[in-house]
């Protein structure tokens, strides 16, 4: 089956909001994932949602195998050709370093079939990095979805509304963004060149934001906070929601005002009980002072003192390059 016909209606299928029109829906597809790591049975479990099939999936570890019985009961597990031999749709769910590799060898060995759709879910790569299987005749596609994902079967429904970044060939564009809709997400077009720049940006605002988070819990609790995911949670969603609406205009606390006293005495505070958390305090601090500058939000003769106790913290944690 060409993964690009048209499917014929089907009565069973209901309306849902963003559904595709037929024309543009793939066909209903079989469909493999090599890699049972957190991401690739979340979304073959979507894709069986939207009417496709999942017949195979590939997993080593116990946790892999765990997180396959428990989104895809009964699909079986075999190894990586195995499951290239079976599906017209192929998940490509490994790490960034592992990636290019397998391709490779899934193109050297024989494993790849023309016109067998090949999907990765990499943020770093767009579609170059599957070229030695297109050149094999399969067919590429970038699916990236912008979303953390823990492995259980709540990952299913946080895919409604997730963002895709979304790269491929522009023949297959259509075919990579129905995709993305029928597993409920919204595709977001990155162009190949942009991918690195695009998945920066992701790590920065969602992986940082864990330790940020962490960090801030530890703190609180050395302080003697009894509950401190209590006390940040609607502190921090408050702040999440600003930033997303106001950008800049939403900056608030001692940085942002130059209350240099106050921002001392943080660092020594945390000299004292949390020495590993001074580096990204002021890395962070300074990264807010400029924004806050440049938005007219911090006052430029209140600067000055707050850049000196900053660089004066960055002097003493021997950071250097901090002017």
């Amino acid at each position: 089956m060409n993964a690009l016909d048209s499917p014929p209606p089907h009565p069973q299928d209901s309306p849902a909001p963003h559904r595709t029109e037929a024309q543009d829906r793939p066909a209903r597809l079989t469909v493999g994932v090599v890699g049972a790591g957190r991401v690739g049975p979340a979304l073959a479990a979507s894709l069986r949602l939207a009417g496709h099939r999942p017949v195979a999936v590939s997993g080593v570890s116990d946790a892999s195998r765990r997180r396959a019985a428990a989104l895809l009961p009964e699909v079986p597990l075999v190894t990586p050709s195995e499951v290239l031999g079976r599906a017209d749709l192929v998940l490509l769910t490994v790490p960034d370093d592992t990636l290019p590799g397998l391709v490779a060898g899934l193109a050297e060995t024989g494993a790849v079939r023309p016109g067998q759709l090949l999907v990765h879910t990499s943020g770093r790569y767009g579609a170059g990095v599957l070229d030695p299987a297109r050149r094999a005749g399969a067919l590429p596609l970038a699916l990236h979805p912008a979303m953390t994902f823990t492995g259980t079967p709540v990952d299913v429904q946080r895919l409604a509304g997730c963002s895709f970044g979304v790269t491929a060939p522009e023949e297959l564009r259509l075919a990579a963004e129905a995709l993305v809709i029928e597993m409920g997400g919204e595709p977001e077009w990155i162009a190949e060149e942009a991918r690195p720049l695009y998945h920066a940006a992701l790590a920065l605002g969602a992986n940082h934001l864990v330790t940020l988070v962490a960090q801030a819990m530890e703190l609180l609790r050395t302080a003697g906070v009894a509950a401190p995911d209590r006390m940040l949670g609607p502190l921090l969603g408050a702040a999440l929601d600003n930033s997303l609406r106001s950008g800049d205009a939403a900056l608030t606390g001692p940085v942002a005002r130059g209350d240099a006293g106050t921002v001392a005495a943080h660092i020594a505070e945390l000299r004292t009980h949390a020495p590993q958390s001074v580096a990204g305090y002021l890395a962070m601090a300074r990264a807010t002072a400029d924004r806050a500058l440049a938005h007219g939000l911090l006052k430029p003769e209140l600067a000055e003192d707050l850049l000196g106790v900053l660089a004066d913290g960055a002097a003493d944690s021997g950071m250097g390059g901090a002017e």
